[in-house]
């Protein structure tokens, strides 16, 4: 994996919370910390996505569809 590096900007408390995860060798350095931050955050945007767009899903509509996708095909298979 190649990675870039960048500057930003962290509020005090954040860094010194940080430093003491690192004491207790939870991360190797405060760079490994804010990286598998940023990832988890993004998984949980991705997933809160996911879970908007599920919800504007007709669930009847979603279960008619299934079941005539699944009627009609079985017809159509192959006997063994």
């Amino acid at each position: 994996m190649s990675v870039s590096k960048v500057a930003i900007t962290i509020d005090n408390e954040l860094l010194r919370q940080i430093d003491l995860m690192v004491q207790a060798n939870l991360f190797p350095n405060r760079s490994k910390a804010i990286q598998e931050a940023v990832a988890d955050k993004l998984k949980r945007l991705k997933r809160t996505q996911l879970a908007r767009e599920c919800a504007k899903l007709d669930p009847d509509f979603e279960q008619n569809m299934a079941g005539e996708g699944l009627f009609t095909e079985l017809d159509e298979w192959p006997g063994y």
